[in-house]
């Protein structure tokens, strides 16, 4: 599998755990050519704390059984605005405010936006 194949299943795992937990507006944005930060960004949405951290939880559980550990994580106890390194990708969990504060598909819009059904 080379790394963009892996990557990409990492995204189809990742997209599966936050629509579990019921994540809102989920959003792809392909950075593999504008960035060596990751191949993927992940943007979803919760409704409260407690939403962002389940989500969290979830796609953490489910990329790591299928072996693919979390690097770092962010903002996990306040949960505005949660940020999960995966190497490959990068998830992005907000709250509705903070989502529109930090607008990153705004930011990263030289990324190219990806079809989330690409990934079902």
């Amino acid at each position: 599998m080379t790394d963009i194949e892996n990557s990409k299943e990492m995204v189809k795992i990742a997209i599966k755990a936050i629509e579990d937990k019921k994540g809102a507006d989920i959003k792809i944005i392909d950075i593999s050519e504008i960035s060596i930060l990751a191949d993927y960004f992940i943007i979803a949405s919760g409704t409260n704390r407690s939403q962002l951290q389940a989500i969290a939880d979830n796609v953490d559980e489910k990329l790591g059984k299928s072996g693919h550990q979390l690097k770092s994580i962010e903002g996990y106890d306040e949960a505005h605005w949660i940020l999960m390194d995966f190497e490959d990708i990068i998830v992005h969990v907000f709250d509705s405010e903070n989502r529109l504060f930090y607008d990153l598909e705004r930011i990263w819009r030289d990324g190219k936006t990806a079809d989330i059904e690409e990934f079902k």
